[in-house]
């Protein structure tokens, strides 16, 4: 497996640079140099000036991925590893930027900061949100504290759902079934549906647009048993948004929307068929306000989430979480400097015996310079002011400098950040082990980078990390205690990829990940992991791509002896065709995972999925 897996690697660079080289046509648009991207500064720059390699996915390949889990597209990005989402959907799942952990990355939806304070972690469930509603994602890698606040010190997930036309009316309706089985059942029932409608519109001063999506998985068991026995897993998103301009200068926006995630699952402890159920409901309130003048604008967003859970199991519970959040900045623009200052609020609260609750408020200020020679500058700082330990400080600085050609661009980049994850509601005030006097863990994360993009529409990028996490936050089985921890956990690694679109209709796009992580056990971290797709236009109304991923070895804890295990590396093959049977109104698409059918494990005793068909269509008026 090793042997074939560096083979194709050094194969496909091969052939790349050859390619590349014989590549001369003038007429390819320069759509990499052309791209923006907003996640790393907070205002809308050229990719060529930013100085990160923001992961963007647009409206295209959102559309492509139909179907698909929001974390399953995720997961095939550089840097990223997302335990569970090649299993059964409804699985926890854990979320690994350059070594880290699920709480160290943050998810922002259309601007704001979503987290269930009822979690042990905090974290946002990636499951709650389907594809259907999404319009863009980025995904800034390292620590982004000084821009984005709290536990951003991994990675950001910045998610914009989609907006009303800028005129008249327009609605979109999708829908999509498909087998959902392991690699021993392939009897290709329909055990998978989607469906989702929007409608959007404006009117005059008005827009608005109202959603609704359904997800429901079954025929395929949380926990490998003799029996087998169905886990099935559904969801339900509701979601509303209305604006008004109130004039050519200031505009505000409301939305609210539900969502609902119901869950069967197995005895994890014994690895035994159970009648276990989880169900989730979320809901969230905001409003966003914009007043723009000449040489920038002023934002308020404001936003109330409650959660409530429910575990039915041998170990029942109900958790009850709420949060408010408030951002006030303003972005100014003078000559080639771009200016952010702000102050953000959080308040967190849920319910053990009695309610419990911290807040903390952060002034921020970021500073972007743009020289017209190539030299470019972010840096900033923010003060994180906690209601329970007291005062942070995080800073980044992050310059780069842009080798500007007549057909491209070489750019440098480096980056120094901090950032701090906060204790959780749990670890503080929980009824197991909590700890009232935990402090902040802390994050550095030093970068080194390289990017090329050309006129023939290749774009190369490498970028070496080392970071560093102090004061972590543990279990203390020994004390029965929540401790910060003495010793230091270092995490280094590369990421590289390639996106190219060396004639029109043909894209090829491919990632390397290398990551090593020291000083605990880095459970489900694989060191090595590639993934490369093909994409061929034959027609105006006909697409097809394959892809292949590939996850090395990593190791995983076996919880019936305590000991560690070593998981095999695996490589899945998948395919997509899709085919237009009414230019931009009607296109229906089928949809190929795990093609060999290839047998691996994911989490010791937990299902993996093996090869599954999907068809759907997506209708637009």
């Amino acid at each position: 497996m090793k042997k074939y897996f560096w083979s194709t690697v050094i194969l496909m660079s091969i052939g790349l640079a050859g390619w590349a080289q014989e590549t001369t046509s003038d007429t390819l648009k320069i759509r990499e140099l052309e791209e923006v991207v907003v996640s790393d500064t907070r205002f809308p720059i050229r990719r060529e000036n930013s100085g990160k390699t923001v992961i963007r996915i647009g409206p295209e390949e959102l559309g492509r991925n139909q179907g698909r889990s929001l974390p399953e597209l995720i997961n095939t990005k550089s840097g990223i590893e997302i335990s569970g989402s090649r299993g059964r959907a409804g699985e926890i799942l854990g979320t690994f930027v350059r070594g880290g952990r699920g709480r160290q990355v943050i998810v922002l939806i259309d601007g704001i900061r979503v987290s269930d304070p009822s979690s042990f972690s905090q974290e946002f469930d990636l499951r709650l949100l389907p594809l259907s509603n999404i319009a863009s994602v980025e995904i800034i890698k390292g620590a982004s504290s000084t821009l984005y606040g709290a536990n951003a010190a991994t990675a950001v997930i910045n998610i914009r759902t989609k907006e009303a036309p800028v005129r008249g009316i327009s609605a979109n309706f999708q829908s999509s079934v498909g087998s959902n089985q392991s690699v021993t059942d392939q009897k290709y029932q329909l055990n998978a549906f989607e469906n989702s409608a929007r409608i959007a519109g404006t009117s005059g001063r008005w827009d608005y647009s109202l959603g609704f999506g359904q997800r429901y998985m079954d025929g395929l068991s949380s926990i490998i048993t003799e029996s087998n026995e169905p886990d099935p897993f559904s969801a339900i998103n509701l979601d509303v948004k209305l604006g008004f301009r109130i004039s050519d200068k200031l505009k505000t926006r409301f939305y609210a929307s539900e969502a609902k995630v119901k869950t069967s699952y197995d005895e994890s402890f014994g690895l035994m068929d159970a009648p276990y159920e989880f169900q989730s409901t979320q809901h969230r309130l905001g409003a966003n306000t914009v007043y723009a003048y000449k040489s920038g604008s002023t934002h308020i967003n404001l936003a109330y989430a409650t959660y409530e859970s429910e575990n039915i199991s041998a170990f029942p519970g109900i958790f009850k979480g709420q949060n408010v959040i408030g951002d006030l900045f303003n972005k100014y623009q003078f000559g080639n400097f771009r200016t952010i200052a702000g102050i953000n609020y959080n308040l967190e609260r849920t319910e053990f015996e009695e309610k419990k609750d911290f807040n903390f408020t952060d002034p921020y200020l970021s500073l972007v310079y743009l020289s017209k020679h190539g030299f470019q500058l972010a840096t900033g700082g923010r003060l994180n002011l906690h209601s329970e330990y007291g005062s942070q400080f995080v800073y980044n600085i992050n310059p780069s400098f842009t080798f500007k050609k007549e057909q491209g661009y070489i750019k440098l980049m480096g980056s120094y950040a901090t950032a701090y994850i906060t204790p959780s509601l749990t670890q503080l005030f929980g009824q197991f082990g909590a700890n009232p006097d935990l402090r902040p863990e802390s994050n550095q994360t030093l970068e080194l980078g390289l990017e090329y993009a050309s006129s023939q529409n290749l774009r190369l990028s490498s970028v070496f990390f080392t970071r560093r996490e102090e004061d972590f936050v543990f279990f203390d089985n020994s004390a029965f205690l929540y401790g910060n921890a003495t010793n230091t956990i270092n995490a280094t690694g590369l990421e590289m990829e390639v996106n190219w679109k060396p004639v029109e209709n043909l894209s090829f796009e491919a990632n390397y990940t290398f990551t090593e992580r020291k000083g605990d056990a880095a459970i489900r971290i694989p060191k090595h992991k590639f993934f490369a797709g093909l994409g061929l236009r034959f027609s105006e109304a006909l697409y097809f791509s394959l892809n292949y991923a590939y996850t090395g070895t990593r190791s995983d804890t076996d919880f019936n002896t305590f000991e560690e295990v070593a998981l095999e590396p695996f490589s899945l093959i998948g395919l997509y065709s899709s085919y237009s049977l009414l230019p931009e109104k009607l296109t229906v698409f089928v949809r190929g995972d795990n093609l060999l059918n290839e047998s691996y494990t994911e989490v010791i005793g937990f299902n993996t999925r093996g090869r599954n068909i999907h068809l759907g269509f997506s209708l637009d008026l």
